[in-house]
């Protein structure tokens, strides 16, 4: 048994040594980890990682093949049914019943859990105003736009009160006014005391409501701490984006001009400079009119493509 100072006793969710393979080739290759109470905890990763594995490993839903979790104080996969009555799941495809209405989803969902059906009945109208659905209890699925439904399975996840939600790429495919509305619903979530652990494609998304994170490549981790420490610590401060419109000089302006940055990295017909002083390469783009560029902080999307590459993933 986990002493009561250790991380075990202490996180919503810890992770050691955890490891799964299929067909002899690893998905998940020996991850550590622990996620505190009442935060928000990113898994970053491109396609084929291990986040999706990874999830559904700590929620004992698959076996691992070794390693130990321990989520809302239960040892996985031996008390999950125990443990995943405390936690709420945003699955990474919306998966609502479209024979049922909003309310009757919430309803349905709520009996899994063991609720009385007045306890569920008390609960939908707070969770359709959380979801901004209030209007719509009554509308079949079929009628809902995507980011509709994105909000109705996130308050789906709420129905039981958990004090843990996975959150599975919760915006993908949203446009931004719905991506904004659900980031303000999960940082009310955070604010309540709720622990989130969410994985994401969108570094701006991980920016803005993880307050720690892993990333993971090939089922390893290959970076940990917040948004802030990470850019600090993996990549120069500005970064100088250069295009090349019509004049054809990018090429050769890359190559005059390496020497005036920390690094310099080519992706189709742009080339990244990653500067700690940015002014001498401003100044001799301000001399090159045929050139258009973007001067930026650096971001955590810099610090994901320098970890994992700039390969496509499939």
């Amino acid at each position: 048994m986990a002493a009561l100072n250790s991380p075990q006793a202490s996180a919503a969710l810890c992770v050691s040594g955890l490891a799964k393979r299929y067909g002899g080739t690893p998905v998940v290759n020996g991850l550590d980890f622990a996620v505190e109470p009442g935060t928000c905890f990113g898994l970053l990763g491109p396609n084929g990682a291990g986040k999706t594995t990874t999830l559904r490993l700590c929620l004992g839903l698959t076996a691992p093949d070794q390693g130990q979790i321990q989520l809302a104080g239960q040892s996985i996969p031996e008390a999950a049914q125990t443990a995943r009555a405390r936690v709420g799941v945003v699955p990474q495809f919306d998966n609502l019943d479209p024979d049922f209405t909003c309310a009757e989803n919430l309803l349905v969902f709520g009996r899994y859990f063991g609720m009385k059906d007045a306890d569920i009945r008390t609960r939908i109208p707070h969770l359709l105003e959380f979801a901004s659905l209030s209007n719509k209890a009554d509308a079949k699925i079929a009628t809902l736009s995507g980011g509709m439904k994105r909000r109705l399975t996130l308050a789906r996840a709420l129905v039981a009160d958990p004090d843990i939600v996975f959150l599975d790429e919760p915006t993908t495919g949203l446009d931004p006014q719905a991506r904004h509305l659900i980031w303000e619903r999960l940082k009310q979530l955070k604010s309540a005391g709720k622990t989130l652990i969410l994985t994401t494609h969108f570094m701006d998304e991980a920016e803005r409501l993880c307050d720690r994170l892993i990333v993971i490549d090939h089922g390893r981790k290959i970076a940990e701490g917040s948004p802030r420490e990470l850019i600090a610590t993996h990549i120069e401060p500005q970064v100088i984006e250069v295009f090349d419109e019509t004049s054809g000089q990018l090429g050769q302006f890359a190559e005059n001009h390496r020497s005036l940055a920390e690094r310099v990295e080519t992706s189709g017909e742009t080339v990244f400079f990653y500067c700690r002083d940015p002014q001498p390469l401003l100044t001799r783009l301000h001399a090159c009119p045929g050139l258009r560029y973007v001067h930026r902080a650096s971001n955590l999307e810099d610090v994901f493509i320098k970890l994992t590459g700039r390969e496509l993933r499939d």
